[in-house]
Order: C-alpha cells, then structure tokens, then sequence
C-alpha cells in the first residue's frame, strides 16, 4: 500500500484530493489504468483534462469536425449558432423543442416536421443530432433496463431506467467512462477513470431513453447522476446537462427531480450548490475517517467534518432544500448499533433524509451485504433518534445494473485498499 500511495503526483494539493493515481505524467490527477483519453473532440489535451477538477465544455463538436453537435449546445448557444446561420431567434425554439421536447426527441434532420424546408437543409448539412449509438438493451427480472451505448471513440456508457408501480419512472445516467474515485465496494471504481462524457453525451442519454422506452415504462420522471463515473469530477458538463434537462421549454425535467451525487468533493459540492438548482446526494456510507479513509478513498483528502460543516454552511442560504444521504450497508463494517448512534449525531443541522442501500455484490468484491433484518434493526435506531429514512430496494441486479455494479473493468484495475485489522474478521478470507 505504502508503494502505491508513493505513486501518486499531486500538482496542486488545495484542489486534487491525495488517493488519485496515474501512470500518466501528462494527467497526473486521473486515476487511469489504460490508454491515456482519447480526444474525440478538436481540442487539445490541457482543455480536456483541466487540473481544476472541471472540464471546459466541449460538446457543441462533433468527431465529424465539420459539424456541430446540437445537444452540446445551451438554449442560448444555439440560438447564436442558428443565427450565424442567418435564420430567426424564433427557429432556434423550434430546433430546441424539437430536440427535447413534444415527444420528437429529433434524431436526424427527416423528423424535423414543421421546420422551413432551407433550414433542415442547413441543419442536414452542418448539425449532428446523435451523439452515440445503442449497443445493447439488457431487462432485469424486476423490469429495470440496463442501455448500453457505444461513444464515437468505441468506449462503451451504461445507463439505467427503473421503473416503478407508483407512477415514477427513473433514469440514472453516466458522467464518466469509468471513475477515479476508487471506492472499494464499487465496480465502476475498478476500471479507474477513462474519461468525462461530455454535457452531449450526458443529455443524450435522457434524450434516448425518452425516445426508447417512453412507449413501454411511461413518462420517465426523474433522473439521477449514480451511474459510472463521479459527477462533480466532472461538474463543467455535469452541471450544464442538467441544466439543459430541467429548461421548460427542453425535457422539462423538475430540478428537484433531478439528483446529482457525489462522493464528496467539497470545493466541488460547494460550487454545484451555488449554480444549480437540482438536487444534491452524498454518498457517505460510514460514520468515522477511519472506515470512510478506507472505502472512499476521497474521504483522506476531504473529511467528514469538513464535507458536512461544508453542508451544514451551504444549506443554511437555500430555503426548503434536502440532501439526500446514500448509506451502503456493508456486513460488520457500517451497520453496528454504534454507527447507527454516530449517524444520528453528524447528520444534525442538515436538512436531509437518508437512504440505506443494501451492497450489490460483483465479481472481486470483498464485502457482504448487511441482512435485511439487520438494515430494518439500524433503520429503525435511525427514526427513533429523529432522521427521516428509508430502505431502498436493490433494482436490476440479476443484469448488473443495480447500485454500484455498472461498467466493465478490464484485466489492470485499481488496486484494493489494505483492510484495517479489526474489519478483516467481518470479510472473512477474502483478506487474506
């Protein structure tokens, strides 16, 4: 452990969190364990992978090069891109509606119905409107379905859609191709970080799963941002596909239906909380440094303390908002009567509502699922002590799509965490 830790080149150490690992000098923040990212985008690398934890958008082109790509574009860039052109404020609308809403979700210029004849020309000859294609649907025995996407530069997206009997029908997105984040019950976290998806990308999900599924599992109502990748590493295009989600004149998304996760980038969750108005989730999933240090890798460089005073600051300006805790519950790691009681106390003065998930196994995993009994025992502590908290039912595993089970690791994976002495009886010989 020690030599993997000595590995790791951090160029500024106030903003990129320490368990980042590289075997590139050129990203030394980016944990990826293959080829360096491949620029499927006219930009050079420096802006692709910026040091500030952030993207600069660069969705709007396409790997055509010739053309731009419609859904990388805001409301307001689209409109400016139209009249370049030499065509009305009032066509841009019409494009937009089109793209995202009146139930076209327009995927080439032929269902453009309505638009002035020279303007599909224009469009046909200078605008992509897809962003990637369908590889594969996968559908669970409980009716989830697992999307699977293939990108321009052959790297493969999972996304997921859940529907539900009472009326609610979710999405959960990607944001990355992979994740750098390393936490230890996550396979996503296996493959390290590939790339970030652009905000085209993200928003094509949204858009292709409205045009697939609506007809079979309804309106689809609400998205999140859990699938592969984290969020806020990626917040420039995080933050810009949700806002094109939520515009009232796009997909129409309601921001509070709209949840973005993190594993706790704090400068990060600060900015997401000054810019956007969609819902915020932490994924916690322990109550001490020491447990958290070990399974989110994230937590040495930003501690509980600073992530929830940080929360605890943020939520006081923001009139009626919630945080959405995530709880992984892990067999004799995080669900002792004792954790309970912690949760209870760091939580107090954040407005928010817990979510207790019951771990997903997947192949290579070390840990156990807590029993159910055992899930409705410390629920139970935690509504006794005055939380509001919910069990959340795993959905879709028997096709790996269910919570922490999405992408592909391939043979070189991110490395294990040594297991503290006092958890390696809970895993049992899996740690030896």
């Amino acid at each position: 452990m020690r030599n993997w830790m000595s590995r790791i080149a951090i160029p500024n150490s106030t903003l990129l969190p320490k368990p980042l690992f590289s075997f590139h000098s050129t990203t030394p923040f980016l944990i990826s364990f293959l080829t360096p990212p491949r620029l499927f985008l006219s930009t050079p690398l420096s802006s692709h992978c910026s040091s500030h934890f952030g993207d600069r958008d660069t969705s709007a082109i396409s790997s055509n090069h010739s053309k731009v790509l419609l859904k990388g574009m805001s409301y307001p860039e689209l409109q400016k891109w139209v009249q370049s052109h030499g065509y009305r404020p009032g066509q841009a609308m019409m494009l937009w509606k089109r793209i995202y809403g009146n139930s076209i979700w327009a995927q080439h210029s032929d269902d453009l119905e309505g638009l002035n004849k020279d303007f599909k020309k224009m469009l046909s000859e200078n605008a992509e409107f897809k962003v990637f294609s369908l590889k594969e649907i996968r559908t669970a025995a409980d009716g989830t379905r697992k999307i699977l996407f293939t990108l321009d530069d052959g790297m493969v997206i999972e996304t997921v859609v859940i529907p539900c009997d009472r009326g609610r029908t979710t999405l959960c997105v990607s944001s990355q191709v992979g994740c750098a984040m390393n936490c230890q019950f996550c396979f996503t976290g296996r493959m390290g970080l590939r790339r970030h998806l652009t905000a085209a990308e993200i928003v094509e999900q949204a858009v292709f799963a409205r045009r697939l599924l609506t007809s079979e599992v309804g309106s689809i109502t609400n998205v999140v941002f859990m699938g592969m990748g984290e969020p806020l590493h990626n917040i420039d295009n995080v933050i810009k596909a949700a806002d094109i989600m939520v515009d009232e004149q796009g997909l129409q998304f309601s921001p509070r239906k709209v949840t973005v996760s993190t594993s706790g980038l704090v400068p990060q969750l600060r900015r997401f909380l000054h810019e956007s108005n969609c819902s915020l989730a932490v994924s916690l999933n322990a109550t001490t440094d020491e447990v958290r240090n070990w399974i989110m890798p994230i937590n040495r460089k930003y501690k509980l303390d600073l992530l929830l005073q940080t929360l605890r600051e943020e939520l006081r300006s923001k009139h009626n908002y919630i945080v959405l805790f995530e709880y992984v519950m892990l067999e004799g790691v995080n669900d002792s009567n004792e954790d309970a009681k912690r949760l209870i106390e760091i939580v107090k003065g954040i407005p928010c509502k817990i979510n207790l998930i019951s771990f997903n196994p997947h192949s290579g995993s070390l840990f156990k699922p807590t029993k159910d009994e055992r899930m409705i025992e410390f629920r139970n502590m935690l509504a006794a002590g005055g939380c509001k908290v919910f069990l959340r039912l795993s959905r879709g595993d028997d096709q790996m799509a269910a919570c922490g089970q999405l992408g592909k690791p391939g043979t070189i994976q991110a490395p294990l965490l040594r297991v503290p002495e006092q958890f390696r009886m809970a895993l049992g010989s899996k740690t030896s």
